[in-house]
């Protein structure tokens, strides 16, 4: 055999050995992963990496749509390592086949600055991420090692655009507002080399949230949201009294307060007087209530009680402190200089993989 095909198969052979032993470790430990995954809240993690893997090898070989998810992983893992520092909780990472991955942060941050530290641990964590691929490349002169570090640095590149919810576009905001007009401009010119028609669907909703907060709003049209919740209530005591109880197509206006608490935390507290019921709901986000409604009930009945689920609406315009984005001029600058050395290392880094092995394409 000659020594270039002795070469390639041993290269071939080493990275099917690694991903050889991870599935023999996943079979010998299967049961007691399986057991594990019914109780834990990794599980609907896991399962969707699984599912996102499945879908990525249908048109990539299953070592890339192994590694790549993988590489999904470990940036969404920075932010979520950022978000615990701050003390934000956050869920555990979604993954989405063709679309990505994502977390979702159950407390909202206190101003720009933990937005941006939250939204920087990704595209850290996902370099050096990328640099452990890129250095097992380099050892072993593997080029689907070498593919996956360049689509984890261009990844991780793509993600810093000053575009929002794109981790650059929540950098931005402790850097400067303006690189929003940046990402609105230079999105159009990604937009065109890419051709990809989920950077579009990002870069439009954008463009509406900016023609929404700076050009809609200053024209006095704030938008009315609505909010749902669902609560079910025990009224088997006012059952057993042959209380008269609500019908399902009972709706009226419910009287509320509604408070935040140190963290920042909005709360709305609805009151329905007739059946004794006071109901707190964590509200999405900081905004001004104007109305709360009951917009039915339904009734469940079984042996042991009498429970109502009330249907109940909460009508509000989000609202925005300035003093959000008040960060402090050092702490600008930090974010501003680590914004663009990490996006000028990472283009540093996929230009030295493409001089390895020139135009990367799987086969």
């Amino acid at each position: 055999m000659p020594k270039e095909d002795q070469k390639a198969d041993s290269k071939s052979g080493s990275s099917k050995w690694y991903l050889g032993s991870a599935a023999a470790l996943l079979l010998l430990k299967g049961k007691s992963l399986l057991a594990l995954l019914k109780f834990s809240k990794f599980g609907g993690a896991l399962f969707s990496m699984a599912a996102t893997i499945g879908a990525y090898a249908i048109i990539y070989p299953w070592g890339f749509a192994v590694g790549f998810v993988l590489l999904l992983f470990v940036h969404e893992l920075g932010h979520v390592w950022a978000a615990k520092r701050k003390g934000l909780p956050v869920s555990t990472p979604l993954f989405i086949p063709f679309l990505g991955a994502l977390i979702t942060m159950k407390r909202q941050p206190l101003d720009a600055q933990t937005e941006a530290y939250v939204a920087m641990g990704g595209p850290l964590l996902g370099t050096v991420g990328a640099m452990v691929v890129y250095a097992g490349a380099y050892a072993t002169d593997s080029p689907l090692l070498y593919a996956l570090s360049y689509v984890g640095f261009f990844l991780n590149l793509i993600n810093l655009l000053p575009i929002h919810p794109l981790d650059g576009g929540r950098i931005s905001t402790a850097v400067t507002r303006w690189l929003w007009l940046v990402g609105l401009l230079g999105g159009i010119v990604v937009i065109i080399y890419l051709k990809s028609f989920l950077f579009f669907f990002i870069w439009a909703l954008f463009a509406y949230d900016l023609y929404k907060k700076y050009v809609k709003q200053n024209k006095g049209e704030a938008k009315v949201l609505s909010f749902t919740q669902n609560p079910v209530v025990d009224v088997q005591h006012l059952y057993e009294q042959g209380y008269p109880l609500p019908g399902p197509e009972h709706t009226r206006r419910l009287s509320f307060n509604t408070y935040s608490d140190l963290e920042g935390q909005q709360y709305v507290t609805v009151y329905m007087e007739s059946l004794d019921v006071a109901q707190t709901f964590m509200l999405p986000q900081q905004c001004l209530v104007q109305d709360a409604w009951l917009n039915g009930v339904e009734h469940i009945s079984t042996p042991d009680a009498y429970q109502l689920r009330l249907l109940c609406g909460i009508d509000y315009i989000p609202y925005e402190n300035d003093k959000y984005y008040e960060v402090p001029a050092s702490s600008r600058w930090k974010f501003g200089i680590g914004y663009l050395g990490l996006a000028l290392f990472l283009m540093g880094m996929m230009y030295v993989v493409h001089q390895h092995i020139g135009d990367i394409r799987l086969r």
